[in-house]
């Protein structure tokens, strides 16, 4: 027979019960008004959309003022954390090893840390790897796939155009064009504010393997529309330069040189080893999704797009930038140590994953110009060969990890493997290469030029930097003006903010 409950027991868990339901209602309650609150805001839109892409971002901040506000701070530069931050920096300065590695490619000239979405189209037009089309009858060094990802102007001309003669274009062709920087309508249906990536080489990447982006949850949502810029791609030279995501046999660093191999894809030839040259993008969904954030279904907007309550009402904060800025609103969502355990957690898988760059850096830098001294000591193309496919393999490697921003804090156990095996296959080739020099009669040091400077390595790989920078500021002086005001003419821009240049 079942124990009856005494009287005062009855009347405890009757109180409870009812303590509970009353807290349900509450949350319910809470869930239906803000529901009930955007439903509003969606119905009752002062601007109402009637295109899905709408590339001048102000349009929106009328009817999500928060969303807007926020995604005007990413013009903030201030914030500066250990290895990084918003602020621009010039990396070539810090690591001049890094002109020697990308001789014979635009990245040789100039690369800096980047800064907040607001200032895409600006950095753009003013870094020396895009030229100067127009000065001193200067023409295109890039073709208008440069432009991707720059801004919602981008999927409107892929639409107007069409996808293919946009990347075929020259870069100057769309010089006029896109002024709007990276926006609302890049991640946004305009007309129901829905996540939505803009860029139909996400969708063509996911199609190669079966899947298709439309189906991905919302959780998804919130990483893809971050994916369709921030990823590996090559533009397949023997098409126009389309857009290519090379993810067909996986994420893996790996998987991407067995696709590149199989089609002899390089991206240039550096004139010092003579190496055919894998140069990394900027891999950092890849990396992101080897990591344990990504594995546990933590989306990119959970941690540089952080839920924010601002007088009663909860928003996603489009400020987006390093979660460092924030700790309390994304680290410590999950994590309960102290902001500073959690910073310096942070720097420590970063400083860790930086020893192991470094060493690579210095070893490839002395493989390219030991290769350099070899070819000119006689070396064959046959003794070569094995050392040549040695450097293109431990260059892949550095460039996948340094390219990726923030990988050492992704996925820093994947990224210490991937340089490690690039420093690796380095070290083998200056093996082969000592054997090659001392087959050829040359048993000593191979000597090192003055790269101790940006300037210094420049000038050895044959740049001149002062003439670089005199046709960039005639360029942004006579050609850009021009550009924007075509722009202003067919009100294609709606603020002076939104065409910085």
């Amino acid at each position: 027979m079942a124990k009856q409950l005494k009287k005062w027991q009855g009347w405890l868990l009757f109180g409870g019960a009812m303590v509970i339901v009353f807290v349900l209602g509450l949350v319910c309650s809470s869930l239906l008004e803000r529901r009930a609150e955007v439903a509003s805001i969606f119905n009752n839109r002062r601007v109402q959309m009637t295109d899905s892409i709408v590339s001048q971002n102000e349009k929106f901040a009328e009817d999500f003022p928060r969303e807007y506000q926020s995604w005007a701070m990413t013009a903030d530069t201030t914030f500066e954390s250990k290895y990084n931050g918003s602020q621009e920096k010039d990396v070539l300065e810090e690591h001049p090893e890094m002109v020697i590695l990308w001789d014979g490619y635009a990245f040789a000239k100039e690369y800096n840390t980047p800064r907040g979405h607001r200032h895409c189209v600006e950095d753009l037009l003013k870094i020396l790897r895009t030229g100067s089309p127009g000065v001193d009858g200067q023409k295109d060094i890039q073709p208008g796939t440069c432009w991707t990802c720059k801004g919602p102007d981008v999927p409107r001309l892929m639409r107007e155009q069409g996808t293919d003669k946009f990347y075929a274009a020259k870069w100057s062709d769309w010089g006029d064009q896109v002024m709007n920087t990276v926006g609302c309508s890049d991640c946004h249906d305009a007309r129901t504010m829905e996540l939505r990536p803009a860029r139909p080489a996400l969708y063509e990447a996911w199609a190669r393997v079966g899947k298709d982006v439309r189906k991905a949850s919302h959780n998804e949502m919130r990483s893809l529309v971050c994916a369709q810029c921030h990823t590996e791609y090559y533009f397949e030279k023997e098409n126009g330069n389309y857009l290519h995501f090379p993810q067909e046999r996986g994420l893996r660093c790996e998987d991407a040189e067995a696709h590149f191999d199989s089609i002899g894809f390089y991206d240039y030839i550096n004139p010092l080893s003579k190496a055919k040259i894998l140069k990394a993008q900027h891999p950092g969904y890849e990396l992101f999704m080897q990591g344990i954030h990504g594995q546990r279904g933590v989306s990119c907007a959970d941690c540089h797009m952080p839920y924010k309550v601002e007088g009663g009402i909860k928003y996603t904060d489009h400020h987006i930038t390093s979660p460092l800025q924030y700790i309390d609103r994304t680290c410590q969502v999950c994590h309960r140590e102290s902001e500073e355990i959690l910073r310096q957690n942070v720097y420590e898988r970063q400083r860790k994953v930086n020893e192991v760059r470094n060493k690579l850096e210095d070893e490839l830098l002395h493989a390219h110009i030991e290769a350099e001294f070899a070819w000119k000591k006689g070396a064959t193309e046959t003794e070569m060969a094995p050392v040549l496919k040695l450097i293109r393999q431990s260059q892949w490697r550095w460039d996948y990890g340094v390219a990726s921003h923030g990988a050492s804090f992704h996925a820093p156990q994947e990224v210490t493997r991937i340089l490690s095996a690039g420093l690796e296959r380095a070290m083998k080739a200056r093996l082969s290469l000592s054997r090659i020099l001392a087959k050829h009669g040359y048993t000593d040091e191979v000597p090192m030029p003055d790269i101790s400077t940006k300037e210094k390595a420049q000038r050895y790989i044959g740049l001149n930097p002062e003439e670089l920078h005199r046709k960039k500021g005639e360029f942004l002086k006579t050609v850009v003006p021009k550009w924007i005001e075509e722009a202003r003419k067919k009100n294609r821009i709606m603020t002076a903010d939104a065409s910085k240049s």
